[in-house]
């Protein structure tokens, strides 16, 4: 089953930083990535007044977590969407804020076992890799993007220094017939990729998979939207929690909190007003990681970057 290979990340941490937001009457969490459900099953267990409200755009996800939470389903409500729709999620079942919300991002342990999905580099599959019902797929993308469109994802989404190679390479194997399967694509890489490279840091086509599927699914994009939504749809009081797993949705976590958190004031201002203080304020020193045990024990924790942020003013 999924749900016993899914092992959520830093769950005791997350929870403990959202604790101090859920001692009201009727908090409201909102997981706006809560897949399986691990720490959403974890904060109803710890919070038995609190009702959750779990986004996902994977319909799959959802089924399954329906059956992890059915327990609590009376202090649930899952909704398939889009996470940066989760101001237009509250509003339509008429909760006014959040009192925490927690985004737990990348792709999960059940996409990455569903063999069909396409997310693995590990596991030969149709070339999909979309989280939800998107109409575009990464076969369209590696079998219909200009060379230089290539170049660009994965130079941007995968941080891949042999982003021309690979890309030449992608055009010159679909030109002979269209690349439809990871192993084609998995082998396509690993001949543009000079041997010493391909000797050292794990499967030569993880950074081209993590590109394919970030552009497939607008992953950053829709990211750099949700936090901003989310951070004004907190209640006073509110905590936030992220957890990332790569550079790029961490430095967009860490931009949008240090800009939350940060006066408008000049610097030269003796007082500052009270309308220019911040409404936001740091729960973490810089980014938070798992401890070593946990990252033995959980293979996804290895990569873990945890920041929260608390709302301390404003109008909600």
């Amino acid at each position: 089953m999924a749900e016993a290979r899914h092992v959520p990340v830093l769950v005791e941490r997350t929870l403990d930083l959202l604790a101090p937001a859920m001692e009201v009457a009727g908090p409201v969490l909102v997981d706006a990535t809560i897949g399986l459900g691990g720490h959403a099953h974890a904060a109803l267990q710890r919070f038995p007044d609190a009702r959750v409200i779990g986004i996902d755009r994977d319909a799959a996800a959802l089924r399954r977590c329906r059956e992890r939470l059915a327990g609590y389903q009376e202090r649930t409500t899952l909704v398939d969407a889009v996470f940066d729709n989760l101001g237009e999620v509250l509003s339509r079942h008429r909760v006014p804020c959040a009192h925490a919300v927690l985004f737990d991002l990348g792709v999960s342990s059940m996409q990455l076992d569903t063999v069909d999905r396409g997310f693995s580099y590990a596991r030969d599959a149709p070339l999909d890799m979309r989280m939800g019902a998107g109409e575009l797929t990464a076969a369209m993308v590696v079998n219909t993007y200009p060379a230089t469109d290539l170049v660009r994802l994965l130079r941007e989404y995968g941080e891949e220094r042999f982003a021309s190679r690979i890309a030449d390479r992608i055009v010159a194997a679909r030109t002979q017939r269209p690349l439809r399967t990871s192993a084609e694509l998995v082998d396509v890489v690993r001949q543009a990729i000079p041997a010493p490279a391909r000797r050292r840091g794990g499967n030569p086509a993880k950074r081209t998979f993590q590109a394919l599927r970030i552009e497939v699914n607008d992953e950053l994009n829709v990211l750099r939207r949700a936090l901003p939504a989310a951070l004004d749809a907190l209640c006073v009081g509110g905590r936030m929690v992220v957890l990332a797993y790569h550079s790029l949705e961490d430095r967009i976590v860490k931009r949008v909190f240090a800009a939350a958190t940060t006066t408008t004031a000049p610097e030269d201002l003796p007082v500052v007003p009270e309308h220019m203080e911040p409404a936001y304020v740091l729960l973490t020193r810089g980014a938070e990681v798992a401890s070593e045990e946990e990252a033995d024990r959980n293979r996804r924790a290895q990569s873990v970057r945890l920041r929260a942020v608390q709302r301390t003013g404003g109008e909600r």
